[in-house]
């Protein structure tokens, strides 16, 4: 068995995703990593390709969900204990990681790198959906989510087998707080992100309304009736 696997997503991050490479090759050195291109349209994979980056181009976009399977089902099927999501926006930091693997060990199945453990979440609009939906989570599964959007999660390979071939599972909150529902041990790790610095969020305001209603729907009702854990 291989250790981690270190999956990018990645769509029309030409201008990030080399200083990602760089950053994710000075810290984590050890561990494999591959960007999966979720069908760019600038020139991600001509970089990658040009930098020796792995990179994996998927034929179409298949959104941030279809990636993170993507992902999950490359690890499971090539032998890897674990993966970690790492954004391809270089607001994660590479040198965390090595504390989300530490806690791991001490027997948690999913370790959240989240911003907010030792550190306060700001208030306005801004973070009221954050607030909206740690308060779901911790109604559904009777524990506290600090950072539940952080996009920085180290899983190990039970809970990656059933995200590789469960469509159910995708990389939002509502997936944590089913996981946890079912037994699975969750924990924090402080960690900081910083602020993306070239191209766009696809989160407009609108977006993020709808998401939040989304997730909350999800984790109050649709989670109710889900099967179990896979073993």
């Amino acid at each position: 068995m291989k250790d981690l696997l270190i999956f990018i997503p990645a769509h029309n991050e030409q201008d990030n995703i080399e200083k990602v490479a760089c950053d994710l090759r000075e810290h984590c050195s050890a561990y494999d990593f591959v960007v999966i291109d979720d069908g760019s349209t600038d020139d991600t994979v001509r970089i990658c390709k040009e930098n020796d980056i792995p990179v994996m181009p998927l034929p179409v976009n298949l959104g941030l969900d279809g990636v993170f399977q993507t992902g999950n089902k490359y690890a499971y099927l090539n032998g890897y204990e674990r993966t970690v999501q790492f954004d391809g926006d270089g607001q994660h930091s590479a040198k965390y990681i090595a504390a989300l693997m530490q806690k791991m060990d001490e027997g948690y199945d999913i370790v959240v790198g989240s911003r907010f453990v030792s550190e306060k979440k700001p208030g306005g609009l801004r973070m009221m959906g954050s607030r909206i939906i740690s308060g779901a989570f911790k109604l559904t599964t009777g524990q506290r989510l600090n950072d539940p959007t952080s996009g920085m999660r180290l899983i190990d390979r039970k809970v990656m087998k059933q995200v590789a071939y469960d469509p159910n599972c995708g990389e939002e909150p509502d997936t944590w707080a089913y996981f946890v529902r079912k037994g699975a041990k969750l924990t924090e790790v402080q960690v900081e992100m910083s602020e993306r610095e070239a191209g766009q969020s696809y989160l407009t305001f609108g977006r993020s309304i709808a998401y939040m209603f989304r997730m909350m729907v999800s984790m109050i009702f649709i989670n109710l009736f889900r099967g179990g854990r896979e073993k």
